[in-house]
């Protein structure tokens, strides 16, 4: 229908800066020398069955949003009713939360990684975004995944926006301990300084 248009159009933005983004910074890290797949410690760390449930998610994923752009009946008739303000408003929310995204990788720089893996040279990062959040990055994602439902009004969508914070949950904390492992009481020190997710 044709007043979809301009949403589809707007989620077509947003997963173009998405793809923008992590391109850009995947080659940062590759320019550095340093790994993008996870090595077995990071595997472990993470836990096997967790990061093969995360791979699959992933792939779900970018199945669902390649549905959702081919447009075909079955996807549309998962669609529900809302006011076009408030998908606008998930389209500027997901709009900072891709600025949040890039600002995080950014502060990370050749340190960035999608894996509980450590870089060789890996230093504590407590400027930019990490000044108030131990991490934007789980935010920046969150915000993303409940504006792209808010967009789209598809039900798929919002089943991933309602689950994705179940994952962040379980991962922090083990990426907390990570840290923890490495930097000690400097990191402790700044736990206690910062917000999980949100400014204190």
């Amino acid at each position: 229908m044709a007043t979809e248009t301009p949403f589809r159009v707007a989620f077509w933005v947003l997963l173009g800066l998405l793809a923008l983004i992590r391109v850009v910074f995947a080659v940062r890290v590759r320019r550095s020398g340093e790994r993008l797949m996870p090595d077995e410690a990071a595997i472990r760390r993470e836990g096997t069955p967790l990061f093969a449930l995360r791979i699959l998610s992933f792939l779900l994923l970018l199945g669902l949003l390649a549905a959702y752009l081919a447009n075909p009946l079955w996807m549309r008739s998962m669609q529900f009713p809302l006011p076009g303000w408030l998908r606008w408003a998930g389209f500027a929310l997901a709009l900072l939360s891709l600025a949040l995204l890039a600002w995080t990788e950014g502060a990370l720089g050749a340190q960035w990684s999608a894996q509980l893996q450590m870089r060789n040279q890996h230093r504590l990062i407590t400027s930019g975004p990490y000044a108030h959040v131990r991490h934007p990055l789980y935010t920046s994602i969150l915000g993303l995944g409940l504006g792209l439902a808010l967009l789209t009004v598809h039900v798929l969508l919002v089943v991933f926006a309602i689950l994705a914070p179940v994952g962040v949950m379980v991962r922090a904390p083990k990426e907390e301990q990570m840290l923890l492992e490495r930097f000690g009481e400097a990191y402790r020190t700044y736990m206690q300084a910062t917000g999980r997710y949100l400014p204190r």
